[in-house]
């Protein structure tokens, strides 16, 4: 099958057809290199038509606390004091770098997340 970049709502359906017909190719086959290439082409039209709004750094940081059951007191534990997170989490504080650092890797939140503005 030859493949082109996806313009239209037609050829983005046809193509969500296509890869829900071969989607469990098995690796290394024909089929297998077109899945990985109409993912891609897939992608590219989704991330122009249907952009996500992604969440503001707070929102995130509530957001997986819930997740993860983490109290105000574990959020402290993982960016420094109890009054630090309360600032935070009321946005009366910005995060720094270390705290940015700390809650990426001990709350697994995306970096692009944590420094977007809020």
């Amino acid at each position: 099958m030859k493949y082109k970049i996806i313009k239209t709502n037609k050829e983005y359906q046809k193509a969500l057809e296509r890869l829900d017909k071969i989607f469990d190719a098995k690796k290394g086959s024909a089929e297998a290199d077109e899945l990985e290439l109409l993912s891609l082409l897939i992608e590219q039209y989704e991330d122009k038509h249907f952009p996500l709004n992604l969440p503001d750094p707070i929102e995130a940081i509530k957001f997986r606390m819930e997740q993860m059951g983490y109290t105000q007191t574990d959020l402290a534990n993982a960016i420094g004091l109890k009054s630090r997170a309360s600032e935070i989490l009321n946005r009366k504080r910005k995060l720094t770098l270390d705290m940015i650092r700390s809650l990426n890797e001990r709350m697994n939140i995306p970096i692009e997340l944590l420094v977007k503005e809020y």
